[in-house]
């Protein structure tokens, strides 16, 4: 194979990592900061963040309020 993974080595390889199993010692963040970071991980641009759209339907209501208001005058 042209990036030197043989069916022969990939097996090996699945083998070895079958038997040290690095899946089990991941613990994930331990301290409050780090989890805070992680938690940002999966976010690309924040358009849809749960932040974000609360603060967008504040604004929307404060406007939605003011044009009632304005109607009324």
């Amino acid at each position: 194979m042209a990036n030197g993974w043989t069916p022969e080595r990939r097996a090996k390889q699945r083998e070895a990592i079958q038997l040290w199993r690095p899946w089990e010692q991941s613990t994930g963040p331990q301290s409050d900061e780090g989890k805070a970071v992680s938690s940002q991980n999966a976010v690309v641009h924040g358009l849809r963040a749960r932040g974000w759209l609360a603060y967008q339907k504040r604004i929307n209501d404060l406007l939605r309020a003011c044009k009632e208001r304005l109607k009324q005058i």
